[in-house]
């Protein structure tokens, strides 16, 4: 799979790293620290993201799909 870039803003970045942190802490009962954060995130963004991005793709498509499928139904037919 090609490598995607998600830029994430500084301030989404710093929500993340705080969530994995207590994350770690609550589920592992472990500290994890503000670097040890950030590569995991980076992790996660750059190895596992692209396949989450693809899944929401195909859910979009599938519904858009649906709804215009729901439009074509309101098609008026000549008499």
């Amino acid at each position: 799979m090609p490598k995607m870039e998600i830029d994430l803003t500084k301030e989404v970045r710093a929500v993340l790293v705080e969530s994995l942190k207590r994350y770690y802490w609550n589920e592992r009962n472990e500290e994890l620290s503000s670097l040890g954060a950030e590569l995991l995130l980076d992790f996660i963004v750059n190895d596992i993201g692209p396949y989450i991005y693809n899944k929401a793709i195909e859910d979009s498509y599938a519904y858009m799909n649906e709804r215009i499928e729901d439009l074509l139904g309101l098609e008026k037919r000549p008499r």
